[in-house]
């Protein structure tokens, strides 16, 4: 068996949002799935590492993206690899904030259906006859959490910590998956966070947008593959 894997998966998302990446992988690695449901980072990547083998790859979306850094930050030493996926290093800027302020009264009243439609409207997803079944999949896992999950993680986002100081110190060989079509965070971000990184690269995903896992999950699977298996990135 190759090395552990934990998966973390994002903003309202249970272990559906990488389950593709889970049945192939777990063929030759032991996965374990962390749900990140505190309100801060910092007590999510305190709780994983609790809960996490002595050491392992890991793997993350967006919030789980997040928490996987700080994990890197807090105990980097049981971090063999890192994947990345539409992962923000950088806290989150004041007028997001806001418009995640508005989210949470929407879900408060009711309305998380309709809070989440707007976390991950269909404008970041790439057009392609799968996306309505990725979006109807994602309302399906956040109303499954239901909305205390919600208001803790966004509460969590709209506090994360600034990581750029975790990327200039990481040693670990990291790999950033983007995808093509993904407007919520712009590529050139994700350029950043891998020119900070020196152990690090950037794949994109053609044919998907924020949720890569989910609309290509066949090249997904094939990049953190090829990168468990390969050698120390160097640049």
């Amino acid at each position: 068996m190759g090395e552990p894997i934990l998966f973390i998966p994002g903003l309202m998302q249970d272990a559906r949002a990488f389950l593709p990446q889970i049945v192939a992988l777990g063929l030759r690695h032991a996965a374990q799935i962390y749900l990140p449901v505190q309100d801060t980072v910092e007590k999510m990547s305190e709780d994983a590492l609790r809960h996490a083998p002595p050491q392992f790859a890991l793997i993350g979306h967006g919030l789980g993206g997040d928490v996987a850094l700080d994990i890197l930050r807090r105990a980097p030493e049981r971090v063999s690899r890192v994947v990345l996926l539409a992962t923000d290093p950088l806290a989150e800027a004041p007028q997001m904030a806001a418009l995640r302020e508005a989210r949470l009264v929407a879900a408060q009243a009711g309305r998380l259906k309709a809070a989440i439609a707007e976390d991950v409207p269909a404008s970041a997803l790439a057009d392609t006859p799968d996306r309505d079944a990725v979006l109807a999949l994602m309302q399906d896992m956040a109303l499954g959490l239901g909305e205390g999950v919600y208001m803790r993680q966004c509460r969590a986002l709209q506090r994360r910590p600034d990581q750029q100081r975790t990327l200039r110190r990481a040693t670990v060989p990291a790999l950033f998956l983007a995808g093509l079509a993904d407007t919520l965070l712009p590529l050139r971000r994700q350029e950043f966070a891998r020119d900070m990184m020196p152990t690090s690269a950037l794949k994109l995903i053609e044919g998907a947008g924020h949720l890569p896992m989910l609309e290509a999950p066949e090249a997904v699977t094939a990049a953190i593959e090829g990168f468990l298996t390969g050698p120390m990135i160097l640049r």
